[in-house]
């Protein structure tokens, strides 16, 4: 793609829309993250039982899984900027239901407006290719990663707003916990809007005008066809496999690692604060190094980087799958190359699936890749109790270890076929 093209300064334009992508990502991330630590409690005190807390966080995951679909084709049809102002649009709507139900104590109407909070999560993750869309081929991995990083921002001071949300909630005379999505509900409008206004012109549909992509018909490939295109290419197998895969390992093994920790006994405070150490040294793994992560792809090729995160996590699941409950120390280390597995194969494998289809069809491959992503994620959360309860936190991360079995299948794969193509006679 040329610097400059029929009179756009494509470079100018792909800086502002990773700025803005960038700006936004980091904002929405405080109201996705204070609303996810008030979501499990509100579900429990609405419900007035412990086990009605895992409810919470599994429809938010499910929204965002789910939901990620349909935005991928409203960014189709009209737009990445479209389509993430109404995705965020959807989270205000959802963080509304969510207050009233803690208004009137209803669990059913608390899952709804949760569900529909999990869009601002598929929009972070969309995110993530919007800022793709105008990257050269030897740049994408990089641009990708400025995106994923942002989140760092919102990922940690985040938590921090939730005790500001419980205030403003007393002070409106609501639920104090309903008060964190009050503050959700507000950041979440600043960055509609925002994107409304400022992500102009709009990357994905330049991106077409400039490659002479005409616009789509009307009837479009569902996602399972625009998967079955990604499929069909080796790099498209090995980003979907990776990203698929990447998520549902470190889910399996992060979701249980509080559960395990409190098994040590001691002070709830001590074992909260340890806990929300050994967290917040997983989520600097996840985010914190993603910029160096994307250029190691553009560098070493995503397939290498895709390896490395693969190994990574079975490093992770033996680390801190041996770590005994009051051992932080281990867990904290465990969770690190947890993270950044996961940002290897995030970002390696989000690269890889988006140079495996045309403009045409990126977004809906996209979106049925997080859809996949989604459900891979909250299949892992929903076995990693019983897996707990069965055998301990050690089988839990020996499960998901496994889980990297088809991804070394297909690696291995694909690197045969790239060898055989690549070998003597193929000039």
């Amino acid at each position: 793609m040329q610097q400059a093209t029929a009179g756009v300064d494509v470079g100018r334009v792909q800086r502002r829309t990773v700025g803005v992508l960038s700006g936004g990502v980091a904002l929405a991330g405080l109201g996705v993250t204070v609303g996810i630590t008030a979501g499990g409690l509100l579900a429990r005190d609405v419900a007035g039982t412990d086990s009605a807390s895992g409810l919470g966080q599994t429809a938010g995951v499910l929204g965002a899984a789910v939901l990620a679909v349909p935005l991928a084709r409203i960014s189709d049809s009209a737009g990445r900027r479209t389509g993430l102002s109404i995705g965020y649009g959807i989270s205000v709507a959802g963080a509304a239901i969510t207050v009233g139900a803690a208004t009137v104590s209803s669990l059913t109407l608390l899952l709804v407006g949760l569900f529909l909070f999990g869009a601002s999560t598929a929009c972070g993750l969309q995110s993530r290719y919007a800022a793709a869309d105008l990257a050269e081929p030897q740049h994408r991995g990089r641009a990708l990663s400025l995106v994923v990083w942002a989140t760092t921002i919102g990922s940690v001071a985040g938590p921090n707003l939730a005790p500001v949300g419980a205030r403003l909630g007393t002070a409106l005379g609501l639920p104090a916990l309903g008060g964190v999505f009050v503050l959700s509900a507000v950041v979440f409008a600043v960055v509609a809007v925002g994107f409304l206004l400022l992500l102009r012109p709009d990357p994905l549909l330049l991106a077409r005008r400039l490659g002479g992509v005409e616009r789509r018909p009307r009837a479009r490939r569902a996602a399972w066809a625009a998967l079955r295109v990604v499929w069909a290419t080796p790099g498209g197998r090995l980003g979907l496999t990776a990203v698929v895969v990447a998520h549902s390992v470190m889910v399996g093994v992060m979701v249980m690692t509080p559960v395990h920790m409190g098994h040590a006994g001691g002070a709830e405070g001590t074992v909260l604060r340890l806990v929300g150490l050994v967290i917040s040294v997983h989520v600097a793994g996840m985010y914190l190094f993603s910029p160096l992560v994307g250029m190691l792809a553009d560098r070493v090729g995503a397939p290498a980087v895709v390896a490395l995160g693969g190994l990574l996590l079975l490093a992770a699941a033996a680390v801190a799958g041996t770590a005994a409950p009051a051992d932080s120390m281990q867990l904290g280390a465990g969770l690190l190359l947890l993270g950044l597995g996961w940002s290897c194969g995030l970002i390696a494998g989000s690269s890889l699936v988006t140079e495996s289809v045309g403009a045409d069809l990126r977004p809906t491959a996209q979106g049925g890749t997080d859809l996949l992503m989604g459900l891979g994620a909250a299949l892992a959360g929903v076995v990693g109790g019983p897996l707990l309860a069965w055998g301990g936190f050690g089988l839990v991360a020996a499960v998901s270890a496994v889980l990297l079995v088809p991804l070394a299948v297909v690696w291995f794969s694909v690197a045969r076929s790239t060898a055989r193509v690549s070998g003597p006679g193929s000039s």
